[in-house]
């Protein structure tokens, strides 16, 4: 069955899906109750399912996390909401330092099925901690799996693989793409939950990215092709780990590779794919494999916002320099 949903409602029943499907799964978050989360997300999940499995927690992320670690101990699954990505630091030590690390500090006799739902990216023109882009920590981090959809089926489906993974899941939602509309296939994926995707063909130049960015990604294709350019765009969907291989293929189609990110340059996921195409394609290369970020500054005041993150014209302003070699 084929439907259309915003991203916002593929998650909701995502989540009333895994609900249904196992006891087990809990909810957990600041103002997920009856108020459904700040993003609607969780809207009408505790009158279906009862406040014993979708839970108000109190302002205390590091609680939210440490409870999950001592339920997901006792054999639940818990699906933690982090109101915005900026709030998420006051957990960072449990999900660092404990979470992660578990199941191998048990040598794999004791798994952590916990999923933590964060919220981010920027251009909704809040103020700082409600716009930034965490997730290089997170991807940086062994022991933890990393997703990021970028479309309404991705959503949908992605959520509930991370439920039923044994293992921790970061689960980086783009809250700027939550009222975005698109088909969900509630029969089938139609593929697996780490792997990379081509979303449009091309022979020129390979754009690459995950979460929001892939819709500007695609922008940008559409007006390069209106010049004669043809783009091929990648969504790497997953960041740890990265399926590499479609986006290598593609690198070695076309010879030049932009990498774009929402999130500051140095040191970050993009960084981390620029070398690894650079490692595995370099004798395909005409270019090099050039990224567009967010700056290495603080999340700006909202106002700035449009000028801090990347925007079409700044990707297409790299797809021209990637064709100047």
């Amino acid at each position: 069955m084929t439907e259309t949903l915003t991203m916002a409602k593929a998650l909701t029943e995502g989540l009333r899906a895994a609900l249904a499907a196992d006891d087990k799964v809990l909810l957990m978050g600041e103002d997920i109750g009856p108020l459904g989360g700040v993003f609607r997300v969780t809207e009408g999940l505790q009158a279906q399912f009862g406040d014993k499995r979708v839970i108000d927690t109190p302002l205390a992320e590091s609680g939210i996390v440490g409870t999950a670690i001592g339920l997901a101990m006792r054999g639940y699954r818990p699906v933690c909401e982090i109101q915005f990505d900026g709030f998420i630091f006051p957990g960072f030590d449990q999900i660092t330092s404990q979470l992660a690390k578990i199941t191998a500090r048990h040598e794999g006799s004791l798994s952590m099925p916990v999923v933590i739902r964060v919220p981010y990216g920027g251009h909704i023109g809040a103020v700082e901690h409600h716009q930034e882009s965490p997730e290089a920590y997170f991807a940086h981090t062994p022991g933890l799996r990393v997703l990021s959809p970028a479309t309404p089926h991705d959503a949908y489906w992605m959520i509930q693989e991370a439920i039923t993974s044994n293992d921790p899941v970061m689960f980086f939602e783009p809250k700027s793409r939550y009222w975005q509309k698109g088909e969900v296939d509630r029969e089938s994926s139609g593929i697996g939950t780490h792997s990379s995707r081509v979303v449009r063909e091309g022979t020129e130049v390979t754009l690459v990215g995950h979460g929001a960015i892939v819709s500007m990604l695609l922008q940008a294709a559409e007006l390069a092709a209106e010049e004669g350019t043809s783009i091929e765009v990648v969504d790497l969907r997953s960041l740890s780990p990265i399926d590499y291989d479609p986006v290598v293929a593609s690198a070695q189609k076309t010879g030049r590779v932009v990498v774009v990110q929402e999130a500051p340059g140095n040191v970050s996921v993009g960084s981390e794919v620029a070398a690894t195409v650079t490692e595995r394609a370099f004798y395909s290369l005409e270019a090099p494999v050039l990224r567009v970020s967010g700056y290495d500054t603080p999340f700006p005041p909202a106002k700035l916002e449009s000028v801090y993150l990347p925007s079409v014209d700044r990707i297409l302003d790299a797809v021209d320099r990637a064709l100047a070699y």
